[in-house]
């Protein structure tokens, strides 16, 4: 697959239905889940910070991102989305710069986030998120070759604010430019129902925390365009890593290996990624 039937593969992901977008945070993951069917994938700030031992949220730097992200994309033909957190810096231009960069790295679509990744204030204000929404779109668009540019309206996850401002964000988002709009872990399902009611642009949701016991039906009716899984697939496999090993130390339990898949399995799907 060239480089342009990806993107423009991904843009068509986004033209109609609903898609599930997983997060893989390796190589390894990335081709397991492109052997197992994905069609998409997208890069976990979370996860990845999680391999190099570091906390998520601003402690891996722009460069490292971008070049994880590079080896996301080089590992199978599909699609990848960048999640670029708020885009490694506050003013417009920079994130504009991200977008740039993102582009170069191969990568068919980012996010970029409107929390500030400081202890206060949580999220920028109105206009200057906007601003940078508005920068990066206008980034996206001189790339002259298809890019899916989301904006993220953060503020409700992290208690910034609530979701009438976040579809206040998103509607305005949109008419900076965005090519879609995601607000993660709202209250309930028919908030994001609400919001894709909101915009014309399509919604990414996040199947994380109490939105796991939705199924794919259910986002789709509610008017979700694409749904991403962001760190739960890592946290998942992480806490496998505590359990099983917690056992073992603290009770000479080896049980929970039982669940294990075989090598051959592994690489078996693997090579089906290509």
């Amino acid at each position: 697959m060239t480089s342009q039937h990806r993107h423009d593969r991904f843009v068509n992901l986004h033209r109609s239905g609903c898609f599930v977008m997983p997060n893989p945070w390796d190589i390894g993951s990335a081709k397991m889940m492109a052997g197992l069917g994905a069609q998409a994938l997208a890069t976990t700030s979370a996860g990845h910070a999680f391999t190099l031992g570091l906390h998520d949220m601003g402690h891996v730097s722009r460069d490292a991102a971008l070049a994880h992200a590079a080896d996301i994309v080089a590992a199978t033909p599909l699609p990848v989305n960048g999640d670029l957190e708020n885009g490694y810096g506050d003013g417009p231009e920079t994130v504009a710069q991200t977008v740039r960069l993102a582009a170069e790295a191969g990568l068919s679509g980012c996010s970029i986030e409107d929390t500030t990744m400081r202890a206060a204030p949580l999220s920028y204000d109105f206009d200057l998120a906007v601003e940078r929404i508005r920068a990066g779109a206008a980034a996206a668009r001189a790339l002259n070759r298809p890019f899916v540019f989301t904006a993220r309206a953060d503020g409700v996850m992290i208690g910034a604010y609530d979701m009438d401002e976040a579809i206040r964000r998103c509607k305005e988002f949109e008419a900076a430019g965005a090519d879609a709009v995601y607000v993660p872990i709202p209250a309930s399902l028919g908030d994001i129902a609400r919001l894709c009611a909101s915009v014309s642009v399509p919604v990414n949701a996040l199947a994380a925390g109490p939105f796991v016991r939705h199924s794919k039906a259910e986002f789709a009716a509610a008017g979700v365009r694409r749904i991403s899984l962001g760190s739960s697939i890592a946290r998942a496999t992480h806490r496998v890593i505590h359990d099983t090993v917690s056992a073992m130390l603290h009770e000479g339990d080896f049980s929970g290996l039982s669940v294990s898949m075989k090598g051959d399995e592994v690489e078996a799907l693997m090579d089906r990624s290509g």
